[in-house]
C-alpha cells in the first residue's frame, strides 16, 4: 500500500491542530512539513516554532521538507523541533553527502530532493546513503500548482535505478498528487504520495486519504 503524506501546507493555518487531529485520525503514514525560506524558492512557508508545536500535535512520522538555502545551518534546530525525516535539495547543497550524513548523525532519516529540471541520474553516487528521494512534480514554493507530465518519466527512471543497485529507496512524490494520478504514479515507481490540496480540500479527507492508499506498486 502507498505510504501518504498529506502536506499541511495546504492546511488552514488557523486550524493547524484540527488539521493535525484529522491526519492522526487517518490512514495516513507520514506529515509532510515544507519549510521555505524567500530565497531558494519565491515563497516563505512555516519554520522551526511551527514544526515544534505541530509534533506535540501529532503521532505521524514528520516528514520535514527543506526548500531553504544552506540546510545544515538548521538541521539541528529541525531535529530539536522534532522531525522524523529531513529532505535537503540537490540543487543548494555543494557538498550534498556531508548534508547526508548530518542528517543521518542526528539520527533522522535522510532524503534529498529534484527539482522538475534535475535530472535523477546525478543521485547515482548518492543513492545507496538515502532513506528516499523526493521527486518534485511541480515547480517548488508553492501549492495548487498543476502536475508535470515528465515526472511520469523521471519515477520510472529512479525506479531502475534502484532496484538495479539492489537498494531499499523509497521513491516520494510532491506536487499535483490526485486521486485521478495517483495509480500511474504508483505503477511508475513511487511509493509515498504527497496530497496538499487534495486532502485538505476534500469534502471528507479521512476518505480522500484512504482512496490514495489503496494503490500498489
Amino acid at each position: 500500500m502507498s505510504i501518504v503524506a498529506p502536506s499541511l501546507l495546504a492546511a488552514n493555518f488557523l486550524k493547524l491542530e484540527e488539521a493535525c487531529k484529522m491526519v492522526n485520525e487517518s490512514e495516513a503514514d507520514w506529515l509532510h512539513l515544507d519549510v521555505m525560506d524567500g530565497q531558494f524558492v519565491p515563497n516563505i512557508s512555516f519554520g522551526i516554532p511551527v514544526i515544534d508545536h505541530v509534533r506535540k500535535a501529532t503521532s505521524k512520522i514528520c516528514d520535514v521538507h527543506l526548500m531553504i538555502e544552506t540546510p545544515e545551518n538548521l538541521v539541528p534546530a529541525f531535529k530539536k523541533a522534532g522531525a522524523d525525516n529531513i529532505i535537503v535539495h540537490y540543487e543548494v547543497c555543494p557538498n550534498l553527502h556531508r548534508n547526508i550524513q548530518q542528517i543521518k548523525e542526528l539520527g533522522m532519516n535522510a532524503a534529498v530532493a529534484v527539482n522538475p529540471h534535475t535530472p535523477v541520474f546525478l543521485l547515482e553516487d548518492i543513492l545507496a546513503d538515502l532513506h528516499h528521494v523526493l521527486i518534485m512534480t511541480v515547480n517548488p514554493g508553492f501549492g495548487g500548482q498543476k502536475f508535470i507530465p515528465h515526472s511520469i518519466e523521471k519515477i520510472k527512471q529512479l525506479r531502475k535505478m534502484i532496484d538495479e543497485k539492489k537498494l531499499n529507496v523509497l521513491i516520494e512524490v510532491d506536487g499535483g498528487v490526485t486521486i485521478e494520478n495517483a495509480k500511474e504514479l504508483v505503477d511508475a515507481g513511487a511509493d509515498v504520495l504527497v496530497a496538499g490540496n487534495t486532502v485538505f480540500s476534500s469534502e471528507n479527507p479521512l476518505e480522500t486519504i484512504k482512496q490514495l492508499k489503496k494503490f500498489n506498486r
